[in-house]
Formats: structure tokens, sequence, C-alpha cells
């Protein structure tokens, strides 16, 4: 089939090009349509509950895409006429700002932050700053007084060095465009700044903001390394064609999945383009194969182009869509994670690869069939080839002596127990304070530093106490165990603190007993609860209430504020909310988990946590059935998967030790990384089989593989790693960055145990599918006879 396929291809070579110029114009038309955005819906696994609690409650109890605002003054106070302005006109401007809902923004200036105060007179709720700021001292200190004394406020909008005022605002999840909100906060930033205030900001549409605002640079970032990569690919190859051949692969796949992601109305996440990186290195790897056996079939076998290039294509096929099919088959799986972010990722990696069977696999020899000897001349001679001709001598001499490779598989027996012990100790969710995507000295994770010491936390969760009749919650058992449940979550490290009905109701009745600590409780009944409520909501308008209760107190929440969203700290807040509710139940009453940010994040976690191994397993079985479909041997498919196994172990072992967390954003690049590790060993183990059974040698056939194969592994290797390392250096993203050296170091350990690790295996175990007898149908005729001795003499040449 393969044989009548590349002549056919070479035949009507033409028309086959004139087909895929025509398929590359119009997607490329509609690939300039592509939206590159992200979409907070795109990280919440739709079916698990706790989404399906933030997504029933979030209108009420606030989502997962809250702004926290922070004023804070360099020297003294707060209460001052100008810094009660500022307060005051970024909560009035908030409400013009996109997707805000305007029922969620609470501040120092809003109407929600009410005081109770009891008078000859009666009972009266007031706000403490609206509709007018304080006139005079006098009136700002008896605001100073009124917010120390209010728990509501005090430590929870005002910092308790009186040095900050905090503000909060959520927005309506399906409306909001971070790339929107993001440039309105900051213009209302700008214009409130003044010389001795700071106004910090954080939260999920700051985070987004940010990320789109960095796709300038990530562009360009994206045109350095491409430029590395072509001038890398000059001075290793030597001619334009072993240059442009690869880029133009990669770029004319791309160009056909963009194009058909924009008609399928799918967006690109900008995080996700690092990882096209990885992806197009797949194509690179490819086309210098087959450049590579190109070359060799027209020089040693006197060929020319066209049928060197048939030639060509013919012996690489089947190794390149053995390892087009796992990268695919790998990426695949991850759409098994119900979570639409990696589902789409999944889909344009496994799209993209499978592009590449066309692109790559056919259009390349395809090219190569018109390259003319007499008119192509090496560009560059840096004398790159002799240094790759001594590696690979050495790598054959290291890996056709029995001592020599027996040490090569012990030293990876080792390296995979280490690698493999302190792989399991890799986090899952998010490992250090503030976002992983920025860098720590980051605006951004400063801001959530210093917002984060002054107040209980800038990221929240919402645990819903559900009724089964109204006015449940009036009822003084229930408001009992909702004040031990806050009483015990904040004395867990990490939840800074929390607020619920409770927090609303004991400060009345303190008020109404002249203000006698003893009476800082709820009531003793239902109906007495009912009065506190009251008064506590004397004059306010409706939705006041709604963070903490719905108008028939019948469903309420209890709000936690958390320091960070580490996996360890959401992980234990969510394990010990189950606990209480299951030590302390009350009849009539059901805690359920969790809404707000902490609650998505929670959620993501889970789905990670209980199906990486199954997605990694998966991979695996993945990888063993295309091997051993592709070599008709089982023992084919567990041969390649100690390579496979030792690569991950390395990569999730370096992740353990600095850092780099199992999240939505890295999981496809782990994915990815399972037929990443498998690619180079495929071709290498090709060569080899191909060169024993036709001069039946394995010595030879050995030193055959290396030298041909071994070479454009050493250059893929080479160019890409040497490429993508700059996202380290020159990205503002560290995301970015980390995801750089995570590629860097799966293609490092690809490479070497392709070179050593495959090699060394072939010789001391010597497989049955490489060594066994011809298959029917497998064609090593006459017209490349000899090439394995002439490439084994070539190699020791």
């Amino acid at each position: 089939m393969i044989k009548r396929l590349s002549g056919f291809l070479i035949q009507w070579r033409v028309a086959v090009v004139a087909l895929l110029a025509v398929v590359t114009v119009v997607l490329g038309y509609f690939a300039l349509g592509l939206e590159v955005k992200t979409t907070f819906s795109d990280l919440q696994p739709a079916n698990h509950p706790y989404v399906q609690i933030n997504e029933k409650y979030k209108t009420t109890f606030g989502g997962a895409n809250v702004v926290t605002l922070m004023v804070q003054v360099d020297k003294g106070d707060i209460f001052r006429r100008d810094i009660l302005e500022i307060v005051q006109r970024i909560t009035k401007d908030l409400q013009y700002i996109d997707a805000v809902n305007q029922f969620q923004i609470t501040s120092l200036a809003s109407k929600k932050i009410k005081n109770v105060q009891a008078s000859t007179e009666g009972i009266e709720s007031l706000p403490l700053m609206w509709p007018d700021l304080p006139s005079s001292d006098q009136e700002i200190e008896v605001l100073r007084e009124a917010a120390i004394s209010n728990p509501m406020v005090y430590g929870q909008y005002v910092s308790k060095d009186l040095s900050a005022a905090l503000i909060t605002v959520d927005f309506i999840d399906r409306l909001i465009d971070y790339d929107k909100v993001y440039p309105q906060i900051q213009e209302i930033i700008n214009e409130v700044e003044v010389d001795g205030v700071e106004v910090k900001v954080v939260g999920q549409p700051i985070l987004a903001g940010l990320i789109i605002n960095y796709l300038p640079e990530t562009l360009k970032i994206v045109g350095m390394i491409i430029g590395v990569i072509a001038l890398l690919l000059l001075v290793t190859e030597g001619t334009l064609r072993g240059m442009l051949l690869p880029l133009l692969s990669g770029g004319v796949t791309g160009v056909w999945v963009m194009g058909v992601i924009t008609l399928m109305g799918i967006n690109l996440d900008p995080l996700a383009i690092v990882i096209t990186f990885l992806i197009a290195a797949r194509a690179v790897s490819h086309t210098i194969q087959l450049n590579s056996a190109f070359d060799d079939e027209r020089r040693s076998g006197g060929l020319n182009s066209r049928d060197a290039a048939r030639l060509a294509l013919r012996k690489l096929f089947r190794p390149g869509l053995l390892g087009l099919a796992t990268d695919a088959g790998a990426m695949l799986v991850v759409a098994l994670t119900p979570i639409p972010l990696l589902q789409k990722a999944s889909l344009i990696g496994a799209m993209w690869v499978g592009a590449m069977v066309i692109g790559t696999l056919v259009m390349v020899p395809v090219a190569l069939s018109w390259v003319r000897a007499d008119s192509e001349h090496r560009l560059v001679d840096l004398r790159v080839n002799t240094a790759v001709s001594a590696f690979l001598r050495l790598c054959t001499r290291l890996t056709t002596n029995r001592a020599s490779a027996s040490a090569v598989l012990i030293v990876a027996v080792v390296l995979l127990a280490v690698s493999g012990f302190f792989a399991k100790d890799i986090t899952v969710g998010d490992a250090n304070p503030g976002s992983p995507i920025l860098w720590p000295d980051s605006e951004y994770n400063r801001s959530d530093a210093s917002i984060n010491s002054r107040f209980p936390g800038s990221d929240r969760m919402f645990v819903v106490i559900e009724g089964e009749e109204p006015d449940a919650l009036k009822r003084p058992e229930v408001l009992d165990n909702i004040m031990q449940y806050q009483q015990y979550m904040e004395n867990l490290e990490g939840v800074g603190g929390t607020q619920s009905l409770v927090d609303v109701i004991r400060p009345v009745n303190m008020v109404l007993h002249e203000g006698n600590p003893r009476f800082f409780k709820t009531g003793d009944n239902a109906l007495v609860n009912g009065e506190f409520l009251f008064f506590a909501l004397a004059g306010s308008d409706p939705g006041d209430i709604a963070r903490f209760s719905d108008i028939k107190y019948q469903n309420g929440a209890v709000q936690l504020s958390f320091r960070d969203h580490q996996g360890d700290t959401i992980r234990t807040a969510i394990q010990a909310s189950k606990d209480f509710a299951a030590a302390n139940p009350v009849d009539g009453v059901e805690y359920r988990l969790a809404g707000g940010l902490i609650g998505v994040l929670a959620a993501a976690n889970e789905v990670i946590f209980s199906g990486q191994i199954q997605s990694i397993a998966l991979a695996l079985l993945v990888l063993f059935f295309f091997c051993a479909l592709a070599y008709r041997s089982s023992q084919a498919g567990l041969f390649f998967l100690p390579l496979v196994v030792l690569s991950n172990t390395v990569t999730f072992s370096f992740m353990s030790w600095q850092g780099i967390s199992l999240n939505v954003n890295t999981l496809p690049v782990a994915a990815l990384g399972i037929g990443l590790g498998v690619d180079y060993a495929f071709y290498i183990t090709d060569r080899i089989r191909e060169s024993f059974h036709k001069d039946g040698d394995v010595r030879e056939a050995i030193a055959f593989a290396l030298s041909t194969a071994g070479r454009a592994v050493i250059v893929t290797a080479a160019t890409m790693i040497a490429s993508v390392v700059l996202w380290y250096f020159f990205s503002s993203l560290r995301f970015q960055a980390e995801m750089g050296l995570l590629i860097a170091l799966w293609m490092s350990v690809s490479a070497i145990s392709a070179l050593v690790v495959i090699p060394s295996m072939v010789y001391l175990l010597r497989p049955r599918f490489i060594f066994g007898a011809v298959r029917k149908g497998e064609d090593y005729s006459a017209d490349s006879a000899g090439t394995g001795a002439a490439y084994a003499v070539q190699g020791r040449a």
C-alpha cells in the first residue's frame, strides 16, 4: 500500500501540490478570523457538583469573577476626605463597567455597608458612607469609630491598621469580556491614583486581561523563536531547502488547523500558544527525517530526485505515521477530562498532528521530488556535521558493546526509579501563592500579597446551607451550627476569615443591649432572630442581604476568604468542610459545596487529580496499541513503554522540584509529552530493522540507524531546545517560561534515550519484531541494496 501510495503521489505531484495550495489559501482566509481570548467557562468541569452549585447561586452569593481593589495610603490612615473621595469614586465608576453585577459592588462607600444604632428615637440601620461623604472632621471621626466598632467592616473592608480600604465587585459570567473589563478597570485606577496613594487590584478578570495584554509580546517572542529556528536549521542543514521545508510544513499545517477551528467556532487561549511550538516540533522533526533520508538515498544509491523522494517516503511512512498516531492518540486522551479548556486543547492538538500526515508525510516528499542536485549548494558550512558525526560514533561504540550497553540500561533504570520517586510529589493545583501564570515579582502577584497581608484574602469561596423550608436560617440551632463552622474554618491555615448571616445578627443583638459584649450572639428563637434581621435591614434595598441569604431565609451562604489558592490549601478547606458537615448534622438543612473561584478551582483540581493516572495509563495504552498494530507484535508495544515512562517521570520530577504544578494549563503539555517521548525512537528502530534485514549485522545496523536517523534526531532536538528556551529569558508570563523549559527537557531526555537507551536495548535484548523474519509485503528491494553497509561505513568514517 505504501509503495503504491508513494508512486501515486510522485506521479501526480503537480495536482497534489495544487490541491494543497488551494486548501491552504481557503483555510488561511478563515484563519485570519481566529479569536485569541480566554473564556472562564472553559476552566469549569461542567458536571462537577461544585460547579453546579456555583452556577445555581453565583448571581446572589457571588461568582468566580470577583475583582478586589485596595486603596492604600503611604502615611496615616484612610479617614481623610481626599482618600474617602477616591473610595467613593471607584465604587461609583465600577457601576458602568461592562458585564458588572451592580448588586455585588461592596465597599465603605456602598449602600450595603450599614451600621446599626440604638437611640431614644428607636433602632436605625444606616449606610456608613452613602450617599454623601462626611463633610467635617467631626463626621469623619464618627465614621472612623463606626467602622472600627463594626465587625462587618473592620478587618473586612477597612484594614486593622486603618491604612487601606477594600472594594469588591463581581461580574456576570456569561457576559464578561476580559478584553474589555481589564482596560476599563485600569482606566478607573489611573484616574484616581495620586502621590501617596496606591490602588492595587487582583481577580480572575484582571489576570485574564493581563494575559491578553501580553499577547503582542508573546507574538514578538514567537517571531523571534521562528527566526532562531530558521537560523539553526540553516546552520545544521546548510541549505535553503533544509531550512525552509521544516518551517513550511509546520506553518502550512498550522494554518489548516487554525482555519478549521475558526469555522468550528473554537477560540485559541493565549496560554496555548506555547503548546503550539510543542506540536510544531513534530512537523520539524518528521521533515528533517525525510530530508535526511532523501539525501541519503540520492547520495548513496545514485538515484534521481523523484526516485529518492519516493523511496524516502516508502521507508519513513510507517515510523512517521506511527509517531503522529501516537501523538494524536495521547492528545485525544486529554479530551476525556471534562474541562472544556482541556478538551479544546486536545482537539486542536489532535487535528494539528493529524494534518501533519498530509502536510509533512505527503507534502514534503512531493516537494523534494523537484530538488535539482546541480542547482543546490551549501550556504553554510560550520563543520557542524563533523561534531555530530563524532558524537554519533561515540553513541555507536557505547551501544554496541555488551558492557557499556548494560551500563546504559542500568543508569536508565536507576534514573527511572529516582525520578519516579520524586515525580509522585507533583502538586495538583497551584503550588505557590499568587498566580503561577505570572512571575513572583510581577505587579499582580505583589498586589495579591499586599492585599492578603492586610485583609482576610482576595480569593473567595461560598458554602451553601440549603434549608428544607422557608425561615430555616433563622432557627437558633442552624445559626449556632453556622457559627461553629465559621470558627472551625478560620483555624485553618490559608483561610483568612468568614462571614455569614450570623455576623449580621450578632451586632444588632449587642446594640439592643447597650453595647454589652455578652449579647454578641444570635437570638434564642427564630422569631427573635427575625426581628434582629428586620432591624439590620431596615431601609435596605432588595439584594443587600443576598450574599448571605435568599429573601425567604431558606438558603444561605458562608463566605470564606482565602489568602492563596494553592492546591493543598483548597483541598484542606474542602475536606474540612466535608468533615464538619458530616460530624455536625442539623435537621432540616444541608451543607452544599462550593462556589466562587475557590470552588471552581477545587472542582478542576479534583477532576485532574482523579483523572491524571487514568489519562497517563490510557495514553500508554494508546502507545502500546499503535506500536503493536504497526509492527504486528505485542512485544513492540511493550518495547517502547519504558522510554516514554522515563521521559515523563524525569519531567514530572523536575516539575515537582521547581514547584510547577499540574493544572488545566500544564496538563496538555504533559499529555503530549507521552507521544513526544517516543517519536525519535520509532525512526531509530525502523532504520535498525531496515539495515539488519539487508546486511544481517546488528552492529552495522545500529551504526547505520544512528548515522542517518540519529543525525536528524540531534538536529531536531538541538534546534527546538535552543529556540524554546527563549521563552524563559524573554517572556513576562512565568507559565510560558516554564513550559519552554519543560519542552526543552522533554526533548533532551527523549533524544538522549533514542540515541543510547533504545540502541542498547536492541543490542542486548534482540527483540523479534526487529530481528525476526521479514513479513510479507515489506520491501527492501535492490534499488537500495547495500545502503546499510554504506551508511555504516560512513558512520565510522
